[in-house]
């Protein structure tokens, strides 16, 4: 059964449907020249990727992805979930060959409100050390990217391939359980245990990559399909014989974590991740959309600079440079998204040439305060040719070829600056991908077992905001 509509989900919706739409008139133009063409059949393709995406939340699905070496109980964990061997088990290498996925229906005696949960999905992975190096990361990278949730499955003395393997699964930046399976046959090991292993590890590799013990959100102990137990049976004719008992799959733990999670992070999760997928495709269709309108691109930059430079030389009023330079500078940033296909409003406009203004305080300070002080030169000049023709015509000529080129520059930069933000695809405006992204990871307990995503996808977003 889908969970009722969240209003996470409704506005992650409208934001692709938005994103999907401002791509339209990139779309429609047509292109005769064959890279050209190339471009715009990439940007189709990210359209169609953010349809199909925005298509998926209308029945949202919480995916967990199942990692580990061969041989560590991948299957026996997702088995003991599922309360029946539906995947295949064995001492054998190579059970798993190929990602697999089941559904995952909790007891309602565990849940008590099924539809307080989102539909869950488990993926179930081959062994990572069985896929050669460059193929594994591979695999790991992509099955992770799509999942919502990691769990990564030990058993014994966690090795160095485990370690490495950690440390790739640390770059999706995904809520990451590792759970300690085999419980039975290694009765001392212990959470604390297995946080020190991993950092000795870490320590030993002389990598500069974080400890991948940071990732591990939690660690849980299971025993997915216990060793079987032999028991002496005494029969009533008094023959005594021994059997295997089948002993039951100690997996409460797991399935409590799980359930916690999805109950209390679920949405925000399948919601962020959606955002993540939809930020990674709009940053491309907009480099995309930028490099089928670079020349036009420049050359409206430059057309700018130039009418804002000759304005500024031939007008003798400082102030009114300014502000006629300021207006300027917000007709053209208007005029690159609209051959871009990214419409900007002029209030949004204004709050980006802020926005550039402030990163660049320098360079438009320096415009602003030459802008001032050649400007009152400027009519001083003007007004001394008046009495001493040459001379005066002459300083005035100068005051406004150095006024003219420091204006003029200042708005190749803005444009310039403009041109990358466009190139991200507006993507921090109020209704944009990392605007909402921001707000879900705000809606986050911080003491949730997700909390260490948001405090690394805020240093992200933080980090692509200031560039």
């Amino acid at each position: 059964m889908s969970p009722p509509a969240h209003p996470r989900f409704k506005r992650v919706r409208q934001v692709l449907r938005q994103t999907v739409q401002r791509y339209q008139p990139t779309l429609r133009q047509p292109l005769s020249d064959q890279t050209q063409q190339s471009q715009k059949t990439a940007v189709q393709a990210g359209v169609d990727a953010l349809s199909a995406l925005e298509t998926r939340l209308a029945q949202p699905v919480l995916r967990i992805a199942v990692f580990g070496l061969v041989s560590r109980g991948k299957s026996a964990v997702i088995n003991a979930l599922m309360g029946e061997a539906i995947l295949p088990t064995g001492p054998l290498h190579g059970v798993t060959r190929w990602p697999r996925s089941v559904y995952w229906q909790p007891p309602i005696e565990a849940v008590h409100d099924v539809d307080e949960l989102p539909q869950i999905e488990l993926i179930d992975t081959p062994g990572l050390d069985e896929v050669a190096g460059e193929a594994r990361g591979a695999m790991a990278q992509e099955v992770a990217q799509q999942a919502d949730l990691i769990l990564f499955v030990v058993a014994g003395d966690i090795t160095r391939t485990e370690y490495e393997a950690l440390v790739t699964l640390q770059a999706a930046r995904k809520p990451l359980l590792l759970v300690f399976n085999k419980t039975d046959l290694y009765p001392d090991t212990d959470q604390q245990a297995i946080y020190e292993a991993l950092t000795q590890l870490w320590r030993s590799s002389a990598s500069r990559t974080p400890n991948a013990a940071l990732a591990v959100d939690d660690v849980v102990m299971v025993a997915a399909a216990p060793a079987p137990l032999q028991v002496r049976v005494e029969w009533p004719d008094g023959n005594v014989t021994h059997e295997w008992e089948k002993l039951p799959a100690q997996i409460d733990r797991l399935k409590q974590a799980l359930l916690t999670i999805a109950r209390q992070d679920g949405t925000a999760l399948i919601a962020l991740n959606a955002l993540r997928e939809a930020d990674s495709l709009e940053t491309d269709m907009a480099r995309r959309a930028i490099a089928l309108h670079h020349e036009e691109a420049e050359a409206l930059i430059w057309k700018y600079a130039k009418y804002k430079a000759l304005a500024v030389a031939l007008n003798p009023i400082a102030v009114f440079d300014l502000a006629g330079g300021f207006i300027t500078d917000l007709v053209m940033i208007r005029a690159l998204a609209k051959l871009y296909g990214l419409p900007i409003t002029q209030h949004e406009a204004r709050q980006l040439w802020q926005a550039i203004a402030k990163s660049s305080g320098t360079l438009l300070l320096s415009e602003i305060g030459t802008g001032l002080l050649m400007g009152t030169g400027k009519g001083a000049a003007a007004v001394w040719s008046m009495f001493d023709s040459a001379g005066g015509f002459s300083a005035l000529l100068s005051v406004m070829a150095a006024q003219a080129g420091a204006s003029g520059y200042g708005t190749y930069a803005v444009g310039k600056a403009a041109q990358i933000y466009l190139e991200q695809g507006c993507t921090w405006g109020p209704n944009g991908v990392k605007a909402v992204m921001q707000d879900l990871l705000s809606q986050i307990d911080s003491e949730s077992t997700v909390s260490r995503l948001r405090r690394e996808l805020e240093a992200q977003l933080l980090a692509s905001s200031a560039k």
